[in-house]
């Protein structure tokens, strides 16, 4: 799994790095508002989502004045919340990702800019905390053949780029593939990632 993330970092930097003259490294990171989508989410209880964050880097590559690609590398956290009820605690499934968007973007005018583009995710966690208010709690390791170790999703969204490099940007992941391996359940579940994060960054 280490070397297809490594394969797949490399392919993306390198082979876009070389087909531009004025590539704009930057990073960003900011907040996710995750949950998942799909009918097999019914099968949870009072499920709401999990507020978490993602940090990372990525590579601008212009292509024309008004169109380029930006392959990302993302620490992304995401899964979902249960509410807490009479004599139980909150429960928090934490499924965070190492996530590689590869978005096309068309700046509609000076700084206003629309994104698009798929997305690969490669599970680096998969927890249950049964109190995440308190950091000392002990976290329950989810099996890891019960996540699947791969994520494809689809992301769109918008951003704003000011001339001093600073950014802002808002972005919906939904998710394609099932995050539950169906085969290590008790129930059937088609749930998918469903992310939708604001972020802040700066470009050089």
């Amino acid at each position: 799994m280490k070397k297809v993330f490594f394969i797949a970092v490399l392919a993306v930097f390198g082979v876009t790095a070389t087909q531009a003259q004025e590539v704009r490294l930057g990073a960003k990171g900011g907040v996710n508002f995750s949950s998942f989508s799909g009918d097999g989410f019914d099968a949870f209880d009072d499920p709401e989502g999990r507020t978490s964050f993602h940090i990372g880097a990525f590579a601008e590559i212009p292509l024309s004045e008004r169109f380029s690609i930006q392959p990302e590398v993302l620490y992304s956290g995401q899964g979902f919340d249960l509410i807490s009820r009479e004599g139980a605690d909150d429960t928090e499934v934490q499924l965070d990702y190492i996530n590689v968007p590869v978005m096309a973007k068309v700046y509609i005018v000076e700084g206003l800019y629309a994104e698009a583009g798929p997305q690969i995710g490669f599970n680096v966690k998969s927890e249950i905390d049964t109190d995440p208010d308190d950091v000392d709690s002990g976290d329950v390791t989810i099996d890891e053949d019960v996540i699947n170790d791969v994520d494809f999703s689809v992301g769109v969204g918008a951003g704003y780029q000011f001339n001093n490099g600073l950014f802002l940007n808002a972005r919906y992941n939904f998710g394609l593939t099932d995050v539950f391996n169906n085969e290590d359940l008790l129930i059937d579940s088609d749930a998918k990632n469903s992310v939708f994060a604001v972020s802040a960054g700066y470009s050089f």
